[in-house]
Order: structure tokens, then sequence, then C-alpha cells
């Protein structure tokens, strides 16, 4: 009986420390989440030009955002390694090379969307729409640099696991989206013109520089930073660190942008379907998107945890905190999926008035409440395998299990004869259902290979 105790003891412990990591990060996962939902509603109000516009804007320059920052988090578990480890003064020279890192990835970034112009062109986007588009996305480019930066300081928040700070500067950065949209879309305020939908792009720029300038600030004043020193002095760029960092951070930005390019893959198939079934199907998808922040959160805190644990070179605390975010992500998967599907119909009705729109998002709802036991699965896996800064397996399972398995399967489903009739948008949640799961099965191999492997490189006495 002692031993039962000490064990539920053990995971009591893992889950509460693993909670008070998560929950800042969902809290600043949803704000994020809440800018761009600001910037739709505001700017559809101006126009339905405008709101075009911002969509539009939105489907290039969030993978690219995604891609970026996929490759800045790699300065979480080298953090939480040194920090596990206790070479506190070794994060500061990390930290001041991942600034460089993302100094140049962030101007690149800008430098891409500021060109954009041929891609909307190759895809034959309204002539008309073209330039507040591309407005737009000039706008927000002038931001990415900041936003570059930013992701760096917070992925060294989260290695510390201390990621109330970025939470804080999230929030008040969503308070400041608000008002920053209005000034710029309406204009009147110190001679500002009207922008319209562009106007949205310049909010969403000061915002990512208002938040970067917070979070240096607070890192720079709080007594609790000081012995990592990040600011120190400025150093030149190393290659070997940089290298490192590239290394572990490309692979997670090419998994990262591929699950997300794959959703802006079927939408553009499913736009063939019909104005209702496009409709029903971002309704499925936007809700299924925020439910996914939750998993998301722990795959974060989960990666902090195991990067810790094996820098203290305590590989058994490292399976341990694995095993206890695993348990935890797939509980509460299983409580989402019961209340998604029994609020499926309240759900639907929330976004829209529409029967049409309903009975279709009720219908594709019911497949988000499907694959959220695998959701759960595989992103904790994908956050535990950063820990041990195994990062391109996952990124090649990622590939195959999304574009290998999941698209051919939801595009043969959906809009061909081979598996019966034709089953339209059902069949490229279908799809996405089977990705997920080969993810979830292929992941969890490879988390569970890793960590013998490292079992294996340490005395057995360990």
């Amino acid at each position: 009986m002692s031993s039962q105790r000490t064990t539920a003891r053990r995971v009591r412990v893992e889950f509460l420390a693993l909670i008070a990591l998560a929950w800042p990060i969902l809290i600043t996962q949803l704000s994020h989440t809440a800018m761009g939902f600001v910037d739709t509603l505001m700017a559809g109000r101006v126009g339905a030009r405008d709101l075009a516009a911002v969509a539009l804007g939105n489907s290039v320059w969030i993978p690219v955002f995604l891609l970026m920052n996929g490759v800045l988090m790699a300065t979480t578990p080298k953090v939480a390694h040194l920090v596990g480890a206790g070479r506190l003064g070794a994060t500061g020279p990390l930290v001041r090379q991942a600034l460089w890192l993302a100094f140049a990835l962030g101007a690149l970034a800008a430098a891409v969307l500021a060109s954009a112009q041929p891609l909307l062109e190759v895809m034959r986007i309204d002539p008309e729409l073209i330039a507040p588009t591309m407005g737009y996305l000039q706008a927000v480019a002038f931001g990415f640099p900041a936003a570059a930066l930013f992701q760096v300081l917070r992925s060294f928040c989260d290695g510390l696991g201390q990621p109330r700070p970025y939470m804080v500067l999230g929030l008040l950065g969503l308070l400041l989206n608000i008002p920053a949209n209005h000034v710029f879309i309406h204009g009147g305020w110190f001679g500002l013109p009207a922008l319209g939908g562009v106007g949205c792009g310049w909010a969403t720029a000061l915002v990512m520089w208002f938040m970067l300038a917070g979070l240096a600030l607070w890192i720079a004043l709080a007594p609790r930073y000081h012995r990592y020193a990040p600011f120190a002095r400025i150093e030149r760029p190393d290659l070997a660190t940089l290298g490192a960092l590239l290394a572990l951070g490309v692979p997670i930005g090419i998994a990262v942008f591929a699950e997300a390019s794959i959703f802006a893959v079927i939408a553009l198939l499913i736009g063939g379907l019909g104005p209702v079934v496009v409709a029903g199907h971002q309704v499925a998808l936007n809700f299924s998107t925020l439910i996914f922040m939750v998993p998301l959160s722990l795959s974060m805190a989960t990666t902090v945890r195991v990067g810790q644990a094996l820098g203290r070179g305590s590989i058994r605390e490292a399976r341990f905190s694995t095993r206890v975010a695993l348990g935890t992500a797939l509980t509460l998967a299983c409580c989402s999926a019961v209340l998604i599907l029994l609020g499926r119909d309240w759900v639907a009705r929330l976004y829209t008035p529409d029967p049409a729109v309903i009975a279709v998002a009720t219908q594709l709802i019911v497949y988000a409440a499907l694959y959220q036991l695998s959701d759960a699965v595989q992103v904790t896996a994908a956050g535990a395998l950063r820990g041990y800064q195994n990062t391109r397996t996952p990124m090649i399972i990622t590939l195959i299990a999304y574009w290998a398995i999941g698209l051919p399967i939801g595009y043969s489903l959906a809009l061909t004869d081979l598996f019966g009739p034709a089953r339209g948008p059902a069949g490229l949640w279908l799809g996405l259902l089977a990705g997920l799961t080969a993810a979830a099965v292929m992941l969890g191999i490879t988390l569970v290979a890793t960590a013998r492997r490292r079992q294996q490189l340490v005395p057995a006495l360990q």
C-alpha cells in the first residue's frame, strides 16, 4: 500500500507541475486565436472587400509565421536541458545566439511576405483584391522581426518553466489589438487615414512590437532572470550554435508547416463543393482548432518537463513525466470527445442560424470528436520527443501521416468513387482522422524507442 501511495503522490506532483506550466500557455494560445477573430470581425464590419483581403492575407502569412516560429521553438528544449543540468550560465549565450537566428529569420520572412504578389497572381486571386491583400501583408511583415525575437524570449521562459510573463503580454496584446484596429481601420486619430482592412495588418504589427518590448523589459528587470543574463552583452553569431539550433528547429518548423498546410489544402478542395459546405467546414474547423489548444499546451509543457529531467540526467523521471502527460492528455481528450458529441448541435448554432450550414457543421463536428484521442496522443508524443531533442523522425512521420496517408485517403473518399459514392466533406475529415491516427501510432512507437535508446546509454543504476 505504501508503494501505491508513493506512486499516487508522484503522479499528483507531476500532474500539478504539468498543469502549472500548461495553463498559462493555453491562455496565451487562446489570446492569439482571439486576435485573429477580432481582426476578422472588425474588418468584416468595414466591407466584404476588406474582409476578403484579411482572409486571403491570413492564408499567406500564418503558414509562414508557423514555419518561422517552429524553427525557433528549438530554443525551448535547449534551455530546458541546460536548466536541468544546472548550467544556468550557459543559457544566456544560447539565447543571444537564438536572437541572432530570430532576427535573420524574421527579416527573411518579412521580405517573403512583402513580395508575395506573384503568389497571389498564380492563385488567380481577383485583381481587385490583390492591392488590399498586399497592403495587409506588407503591414504584417513589418512586425515579423519582432514576432521572431519574441518567440525566442518566449521559448527561453518556457525552458525555465516560467510561462506567465508572456501570458500576461499575450492578454495585454489582445487588449491593445482592439483599439489599434479601430484607429488604423477608421483613421482620424493623430491624422491617420482610414486604411480599412489594411489597418488590421498595421495593428497586428504594432501588437507584435509591443509584446516584444514588454517581454524584453520584463526579463531585463525581473530579479529572477538576472542569473541567466540573456542581455548581458552582444556577441557575434556563432556558427556552431546556430547550426545546432537549426538542426533541431528546422524539422519542427517543417512539421508544423506540414500540419498547417494540410488544412489549407483541404479548404481549397472543399471550396468547389459550394458555399454551404464551405461554411459548415469552417465552423467545424474553427471549433476543433479551439479545442486543440488544450493538448497543444500540454505538449509544450511536456517538452519542458522532459527536457529538464533529461538535463538532470534522470532518464526515469523523463519517462515518468511522459507517461503522466500522455495520461492527462488522453483523459482530457475523452472528456472533450463526449462533450463535443453531446453538444455538437448547440456549438454549430453558436456560429450560424442557417439550418443548412448547421446540418453540415454538426456532421463534421462528429469527426472532430472522433479524432480527439489520436490528436492528443500525436501532439503530446511530439512534445515529449522535442524534450528528447528528437525532431527529425517526427518531421518525417508528420509528412507521411498527413500527405501520404491522410490527404490521399480523404481525397479518394471525398471526391472520387474509388471506395463507393463520393462522400464530400465527410470524406476529407475521415482522411484527417486516418492521418492523425497514423501519426499517433508512429509517434508513439518512436517515443518508446527513443526513451529505451536513451536508457541504454546510461549506467544500469541510473
